[in-house]
């Protein structure tokens, strides 16, 4: 699914996604904790020559603490967080510089302040059981998996006014980073 109502016209190195009306020069990778964003994000942009950053290493250490203790963030925790992350977001845009970052944006009232032409959102969706087992076996995150219900609950899927598209987080992150590069129409970069 691709909605397309506020991302631009053209895209640089993005020709299906130009096509499409959308202009991805800034993919927002986002989804609940452990759904494999951070690693699909990371392959997505090394596969084609972007900028990659992690949210999560943008929150400030008061958020990073609340969440190592188990309690879920409140909405006044997260928009200084998500401020910081619109504006790496918006210095790429203004430099004309492709980047991508991850971010777990549950909420439509989140993307909208990362939202600008430009941006597309790429939602790493999966089964929570498959999620939770996921969480369980990674090491040195600050997120537990105690919180992963608390994001469940908070997740708004992007509708179809939003500029993204959607994969399912079943498969190798290899698979899943190869559909983000053909679903957007991303070039990859020549390997020698």
């Amino acid at each position: 699914m691709i909605g397309a109502s506020d991302a631009g016209a053209g895209a640089a190195g993005a020709a299906r996604a130009a096509d499409a009306g959308l202009d991805a020069r800034v993919l927002v990778v986002m989804g609940v904790s452990g759904s494999g964003k951070s690693t699909v994000a990371a392959m997505v942009a090394e596969q084609v020559g972007w900028e990659f950053a992690e949210g999560d290493a943008m929150h400030p250490p008061a958020n990073v603490d609340k969440m190592q203790a188990g309690t879920p963030l409140t909405d006044e925790d997260r928009w200084p967080w998500l401020e910081v992350v619109a504006g790496w977001i918006r210095g790429h845009l203004d430099a004309g510089t492709n980047g991508v970052v991850t971010c777990s944006a549950l909420k439509r009232s989140y993307r909208d302040v990362l939202r600008a032409p430009g941006v597309v959102f790429v939602h790493v969706a999966g089964d929570g059981a498959l999620i939770e087992e996921r969480m369980s076996q990674r090491s040195g995150h600050f997120m537990p998996t105690s919180l992963l219900q608390s994001q469940l609950a908070t997740l708004e899927p992007p509708q179809d006014d939003e500029a993204h598209v959607t994969i399912t987080a079943d498969r190798t992150p290899e698979q899943e980073s190869a559909e983000v590069v053909e679903r957007l129409g991303l070039v990859p970069i020549p390997r020698t």
